[in-house]
């Protein structure tokens, strides 16, 4: 009686060793982006480390390249899946193909979290965006407003079939709408992939092709916006005489709003990241769970927790200007 008394009190401490030891494993979350070359997207990986559960072990974090090919993105969630993450972040590369994503967590059950891009579907757990729409409405608005409503613009836009490239499109013509047919006239509008290298000769060619014609430039995102600001220069002609306007609040744009050469709106990478790794642990974790990031007191009254289950969070925009954009760079040291 006395082994068999034994014998239960070995077994139950082992079993105690196993639930504590399996309570202590981290929560293990596949973040699929949807490439890495961009400053704003390394924002997002450096808020990611930055996560207080990411920070003190209780969440591990795994970062995937797409490399901007939404078939790599859908091939990275098949992986996520086989290796068991608990949890899957998605940031989108196009707005349709990427739906797949969300059908695979979703017969693996593992919680799906959307951020920054969006895709077509209402099947993802939740999603942590900014409403690009609006995005693009303010930053064509304020490019409009230097213009007087008044000129021609040219446009460059994100990748095509990605949210983003739709969705700022729709509230860059909205506003280029509301200054009143034919006071603005679009020469061109082309992608430029959201890359700078990619921005610069395109903007040469329309100096060339128009010149002397061009008084605005909307870019969906500020690397585009960058690149034609540096084409400006090398084709020796003066930035300020130009209206010029981007989005995402990269430090480089920052500091060219400094300089009075553009204007941006910035989208927190921040927020959007941690935000989604909250919601993604409230998944997981269960009604237990409460927030750890700041973020959520930072917008208070504009994006609120809703105990981790709202079909989707809305992460407001900044206008960068002369008076808070040194705040905003000092808040990235």
């Amino acid at each position: 009686m006395k082994k068999m008394t034994k014998l239960t009190l070995i077994a139950s401490s082992l079993m105690l060793c196993m639930s504590a030891a399996a309570q202590a494993a981290p929560v293990k979350i596949s973040v699929l982006m949807y490439g890495m070359k961009a400053e704003f997207v390394q924002l997002m990986e450096k808020a990611a480390k930055e996560h207080p559960e990411v920070k003190n072990g209780d969440v591990q974090i795994t970062m995937y390249d797409g490399r901007y090919d939404p078939m790599v993105q859908n091939n990275q969630a098949e992986t996520a899946i086989q290796t068991k993450a608990d949890a899957i972040i998605v940031n989108p590369m196009d707005y349709e193909a990427n739906i797949d994503v969300v059908t695979m967590a979703n017969k693996a059950k593992i919680p799906v979290i959307v951020t920054n891009a969006r895709l077509n579907t209402d099947k993802m757990t939740s999603e942590v965006v900014s409403d690009d729409v609006l995005g693009g409405y303010l930053d064509a608005k304020a490019v409009l407003k230097k213009m007087n409503c008044k000129g021609n613009v040219v446009i460059f836009e994100g990748p095509i079939g990605g949210s983003g490239e739709i969705q700022r499109g729709q509230g860059i013509d909205k506003a280029i709408a509301e200054c009143g047919k034919g006071n603005v006239t679009v020469l061109e509008r082309k992608t430029a992939n959201w890359s700078r290298a990619e921005a610069l000769p395109l903007m040469e060619n329309w100096l060339q092709k128009h010149r002397g014609k061009i008084n605005g430039v909307i870019g969906e995102n500020d690397e585009m916006a960058l690149g034609a600001i540096e084409a400006i220069k090398e084709a020796n002609l003066n930035v300020k005489d130009f209206s010029i306007g981007g989005i995402d609040g990269v430090t480089d744009a920052i500091r060219a709003v400094q300089q009075g050469e553009m204007v941006s709106i910035l989208q927190d990478a921040h927020a959007q990241m941690q935000g989604s790794i909250d919601v993604a642990l409230r998944a997981v974790k269960g009604s237990s769970y409460q927030p750890k990031s700041d973020i959520w007191q930072q917008y208070k009254g504009q994006m609120d927790w809703k105990d981790g289950t709202a079909q989707r969070y809305a992460v407001p925009w900044t206008e960068v200007t002369v008076d808070n954009a040194q705040q905003l760079l000092d808040a990235r040291k």
